[in-house]
C-alpha cells in the first residue's frame, strides 16, 4: 500500500496536477469608476449607455461614441447631440470585453430593452463604504483602510476558478 500512496504522489506531481499554484487575478478600480456608474461592481472596463448608444470607458475616463463618417472617436465629453443627456438616471451595462464598442451592433440589440429604464442605483446615492474611494462621492475618503482604491490590481492565489463573472454583467 505504501508503493502505491508513493507511486500516485510521483504521478500527481510529474503531470503539474497541483492546485496549490494556481492563481486568481482580482481586477479592482471601483475608485476609477465615475459617481454616475451604476452600484455593484468592483471592476469596469466599458458602460454602454443604450438610451445613447454610447460607450464611457473607464480607465481613460472617456466616452467612445460613432462619428457622422461612422469611425469611432474617444472624448472627454458627450457627444453633442447628448450633452444634456443625465448619466445618473440613464441605464448603464457593464461591458469587460476589449474595445467593447467593436461589438456595438450586438450590444445595440441585446440591451435594446434597457432603453428609458431608469431604476438602477448609482455610485454617488450609495452607502456602501467600498465606493467611498470615489472622487466626489459624499463620503469619499482618498485613503480608505484597506489600501485597495484607485484601481490597484491584487493578484490572489488560490486553489479556486473564480466566479466565472465579468463579462457581459448588467
Amino acid at each position: 500500500m505504501k508503493k502505491f500512496i508513493i507511486a500516485t504522489a510521483l504521478l500527481f506531481s510529474l503531470t503539474g496536477f497541483n492546485t496549490t499554484n494556481a492563481q486568481i487575478r482580482v481586477n479592482v478600480n471601483i475608485g476609477a469608476q465615475p459617481n454616475w456608474g451604476p452600484v455593484g461592481y468592483d471592476y469596469v472596463d466599458y458602460y454602454y449607455l443604450p438610451d445613447i448608444e454610447t460607450y464611457y470607458y473607464v480607465p481613460k475616463k472617456q466616452f467612445v461614441h460613432l462619428n457622422p463618417a461612422g469611425k469611432w472617436v474617444f472624448s472627454n465629453g458627450l457627444p453633442p447631440a447628448y450633452r444634456s443627456y443625465n448619466l445618473y438616471t440613464g441605464y448603464k451595462v457593464v461591458i469587460n470585453e476589449p474595445n467593447a464598442y467593436n461589438l456595438f451592433n450586438t450590444h445595440k440589440v441585446k440591451y435594446v430593452g434597457y432603453k428609458g429604464n431608469r431604476s438602477q442605483g448609482y455610485i454617488k446615492k450609495s452607502n456602501d463604504p467600498k465606493y467611498y474611494v470615489v472622487k466626489g462621492h459624499p463620503k469619499y475618503k482618498s485613503n480608505p483602510s484597506n489600501g485597495n482604491g484607485g484601481g490597484n490590481k491584487i493578484k490572489v492565489n488560490s486553489g479556486g476558478r473564480g466566479n466565472g463573472k465579468g463579462k457581459g454583467n448588467h
